[in-house]
């Protein structure tokens, strides 16, 4: 049996699959030719990341598919209810990539409260000649430590934020629709662990009070969950994170925003016109930027290839 990792797989990933029998496709096929390539090699399992789309036409076209597994978390990439409607199969990794996106959100905070997204910008061009002048430039930075954060979608991605965050010494604060309240296992390289139970709360309530705010909710239907009324209930100076998904946050709104100093600064792994991105948003000094690479560690790529790998053939080994 056939799988298309068209948005490729990692090598544990290849090797648990063909472990199990499976032959193992990483030719990257366009987006137009996937259906085709399917049909015409037979391909009962189509692995994608988040560039290949998989919509209706190419779930109509492909009667012979049985699996679509999303590397990830979001789905939103796939016809997912449609696909479970014709009786393929979709799965995805939850829990592989949780800790990548949480130390990416720390990178993006570092980043933020202590200037670095715009010193490695400037030191390489006035380094040598301006050197105390950017020391007193950066030279108001402030710590993590003590301060709170505040994060929006409190599922297994939110925790491992809060987890980074605790054991930093930040207090957390929650809101999420779904959960009440949770308690977060925080352990350390030794063994010892501890538990803290954290209450969700409104939005409102966590936009007045976070010093810091990330998002971590899957794509919205409609609306935005921060645009300008929500910038408005924050604390003067906040730092906000998003590697959750483009165009939760109204990118107009959050320019505005950073340039009134409202929003001190901004870490953005997400954005609303990906891959073609605002020129505004990528030139705004006070934006801290990467490619949609919250996933994209090393460690996450093996765990994320392992886990398709056991689920799919879980899956055939049960309809056999």
């Amino acid at each position: 049996m056939k799988v298309l990792a068209n948005d490729g797989i990692s090598k544990s990933g290849v090797i648990a699959l063909e472990d199990a029998g499976f032959e193992v496709i990483t030719t990257k096929v366009a987006q137009e030719q996937v259906a085709n390539y399917i049909n015409t090699n037979d391909v009962a399992v189509l692995l994608v990341r988040s560039a290949t789309k998989v919509r209706k036409d190419i779930i109509d076209a492909c009667p012979g598919l049985k699996i679509i597994g999303r590397g990830g978390v979001g789905m939103d990439n796939i016809d997912v209810e449609y696909a479970r409607e014709k009786g393929i199969h979709v799965i995805n990794t939850p829990a592989s990539s949780s800790d990548s996106v949480a130390e990416l959100v720390f990178a993006h905070l570092f980043s933020g409260v202590r200037f670095l997204h715009d010193s490695n910008r400037l030191m390489p061009l006035e380094g040598d000649t301006n050197f105390e002048g950017l020391k007193k430039a950066y030279a108001n930075g402030i710590e993590l430590r003590g301060k709170t954060l505040g994060i929006i979608g409190f599922g297994r991605i939110g925790r491992s934020v809060a987890r980074v965050a605790l054991g930093l010494g930040m207090k957390v604060i929650a809101s999420d629709k779904f959960v009440g309240e949770a308690a977060i296992r925080v352990d350390f390289y030794n063994g010892q662990f501890i538990n803290v139970d954290i209450v969700t709360e409104p939005l409102e309530d966590l936009f007045k009070h976070a010093d810091f705010i990330t998002l971590h909710v899957p794509a919205q239907d409609g609306g935005y969950v921060i645009g300008k009324p929500e910038f408005e209930l924050m604390k003067d100076g906040v730092g906000i994170v998003n590697a959750s998904r483009g165009g939760v946050i109204d990118e107009v709104a959050l320019i505005a925003a950073l340039d009134s100093k409202k929003v001190a600064f901004a870490g953005l792994d997400v954005f609303e016109d990906e891959p073609t991105p605002a020129v505004q948003v990528l030139m705004h000094p006070n934006v801290s930027l990467t490619p949609h690479i919250g996933a994209a560690t090393l460690e996450a790529q093996d765990r994320i290839g392992t886990e398709l790998a056991e689920q799919i053939s879980s899956i055939l080994k049960l309809e056999k």
